[in-house]
């Protein structure tokens, strides 16, 4: 979904409606104006006055426009990390990864154009890249957590290491061929594809990974 190019016209446009008095309804408001104008063109400004309210009622919600992008990430983690751990033990490893990524990703049908509009401006917009450089590294780390427990490694050895970055480039290959194809596409059948293939490698590792460096 790329920017119409609207102009600052499209805040104004807004203004009608009553006043935004949820952090979701606030997020909604603010990816219909970056649709309109642009990321980048869109000031907190432009998303508060839309929403009747003011920059600080704003940043009660939001650190910033960035963090608002991507909405409440810390809870996200935190159900991911609850997933993981709620993996059955008799689970392979690389399996219980894939369920649990596959299900963190896991959307009502009403939801998934909200979804993709976020992913759009997470892995297209330059402004947005250190961010997201920051907030993969927390939920690598929450992969690599749980591979270090499930094979009695430390977090800082080399084969939990290496899974964290995987299964994240696995995920994001499989946003980004989603953002590519048919928007009705399934996405979590590319999370299920794309994970199962790292696993398929990471499985031959995993069996070895007791020989590999402990650091």
């Amino acid at each position: 979904m790329k920017p119409s190019g609207g102009g600052k016209k499209s805040a104004q446009s807004i203004m009608g409606r009553p006043r935004v008095t949820s952090r979701a309804a606030l997020e909604r408001l603010a990816f219909e104006l970056f649709a309109r104008q642009g990321f980048d063109a869109t000031t907190v400004d432009d998303i508060a006055g839309a929403a009747g309210i003011g920059r600080r009622t704003f940043f009660r919600y939001f650190a910033s426009k960035n963090d608002l992008v991507w909405g409440d990430f810390e809870g996200h983690l935190l159900r991911l990390r609850e997933l993981l751990a709620g993996a059955d033990p008799r689970t392979p490893m690389m399996e219980a990864l894939r369920e649990a990524v596959v299900e963190f990703n896991r959307f009502d049908p009403e939801d998934v154009p909200w979804h993709r509009q976020r992913l759009e401006l997470i892995l297209r917009v330059p402004t947005l890249q250190a961010d997201s450089t920051l907030r993969y590294a927390s939920w690598r780390q929450i992969i690599t957590d749980f591979v270090a427990e499930r094979t009695g490694q430390p977090p800082t050895a080399l084969f939990p290491r290496l899974a964290g970055h995987g299964v994240l480039a696995a995920a994001i290959a499989a946003y980004e061929h989603w953002l590519a194809g048919d928007p009705e596409g399934g996405l979590s059948d590319l999370l299920d594809e794309t994970i199962r293939q790292v696993g398929a490698g990471f499985a031959v590792m995993e069996r070895r990974s007791d020989a590999m460096p402990g650091t």
